[in-house]
């Protein structure tokens, strides 16, 4: 049987800072074709995890493989395969949108048309403008173009959609779904849990420089198993806890012989069990 490499193998790295263990014996593996989100407080390694990955931090221990090749030797060739979308950007300001991503694209041996990254990433009508008169929201759009111009077999993502109104970050997320469609392996940092709900195939939980929970959206940290709160007032206000909240409204509507009064049902969100592992409390 035929299987596909990952598209990113990391065991046991690490990085220190002096006393401080950035990454402290991280593993990971992000398969060829999925988005992968990698979540976690500032401070846990995430970061610095990433660079080592795209090949802009050594490591100090541990072994590392994206695409098939070691990212701290790897050469140019290499380097046309991956493309990269940092936190922030700064140069060119003087070259428009149009310019930016024509010059970005002589980099790679193969690019999408520069008219349709425009688009995709909402700045068409301003292709004409010059980098430095964008505001900061449409600046990180054209970051993300600049990522993608060149159809990259990999593509990192450090928190892409910060400064986008709701409807460009959804815009996106259908970018990044047809990405995927087209064969490429996304992998995505973000602060936003609704992105990364939607978005990702699967989520690492980073603390401490380790990977702490690993798993689909709906089941990372065994939310699929955590239990359900049903609240109702009836004059009084009623939480319960349970297994079965299907069961337990079910009961309240025969108690009270039909409607439920203020009833409410809520099942513990992605953040919710993010707060929990990461050690911050949950609502």
């Amino acid at each position: 049987m035929t299987t596909t490499a990952p598209a990113v193998l990391v065991q046991d790295l690490h990085k220190h800072y002096g006393a401080k263990r950035a990454v402290d014996g991280l593993d990971l593996r992000v398969e060829t074709g999925e988005i992968f989100a990698v979540l976690g407080p500032n401070g846990a390694g995430k970061t610095t995890t990433v660079e080592i990955l795209e090949g802009y931090r050594k490591r100090d221990r541990g072994s590392v493989s994206v695409l098939g090749e070691d990212p701290q030797h790897a050469g140019r060739a290499w380097r046309s395969r991956i493309g990269v979308v940092l936190q922030s950007a700064d140069d060119h300001a003087e070259l428009t949108v149009r310019e930016m991503v024509a010059h970005f694209a002589r980099f790679y041996p193969s690019t999408r048309d520069l008219d349709e990254v425009i688009a995709a990433v909402g700045l068409t009508e301003k292709a004409g403008a010059r980098t430095r008169q964008l505001s900061g929201g449409q600046r990180r759009r054209l970051d993300v173009a600049l990522g993608i111009v060149g159809r990259p077999e990999l593509l990192f993502l450090d928190e892409p959609t910060t400064g986008f109104d709701p409807e460009a970050r959804r815009s996106f997320w259908d970018l990044i779904a047809s990405l995927r469609e087209d064969g490429t392996t996304v992998l995505l940092t973000t602060h936003y849990m609704d992105e990364a709900e939607h978005l990702a195939d699967r989520i690492a939980v980073i603390r401490d420089g380790q990977v702490v929970a690993l798993d689909t959206p709906a089941a990372i940290g065994a939310r699929a198993q955590q239990h359900a709160t049903v609240r109702w007032h009836d004059g009084t206000r009623h939480e319960e806890r349970t297994a079965t909240p299907t069961a337990l409204v079910a009961d309240l509507a025969a108690r009270f012989g039909g409607e439920v009064p203020g009833l409410e049902v809520y099942r513990p969100t992605l953040e919710d069990v993010y707060l929990g592992l990461v050690g911050e409390a949950t609502r």
